[in-house]
């Protein structure tokens, strides 16, 4: 039976009373939706590090780990990088 390879890990780290965190939200949602692929939010409000890493740069948008954007996410550059993702999987 074929394995199926795993999707990209798309997570967006926002925080509470942020608009551009729903603007985010609102960009990550259209193009993972256009592509076929989940996303999970993250809150630094309920994350320590998370807080401590990202503090000055909230929203930011992380593809398998690597954060590839923050502040105002570039819905194209997001496509680009993820579709470049899901072609070098098996």
């Amino acid at each position: 039976m074929p394995k199926h390879a795993p999707r990209p890990d798309v997570v967006l780290i926002t925080k509470a009373d942020c608009h551009l965190c729903a603007e985010a939200r609102a960009a990550v949602g259209r193009v993972t939706a256009a592509l076929g692929i989940g996303w999970t939010e993250e809150s630094v409000d309920d994350d320590a590090a998370l807080r401590e890493r990202f503090a000055e740069e909230i929203p930011v948008v992380l593809v398998d780990g690597v954060q590839r954007d923050f502040w105002k996410i570039d819905e194209v550059r997001l496509a680009r990088t993820l579709r470049r993702v899901l072609d070098t999987q098996p």
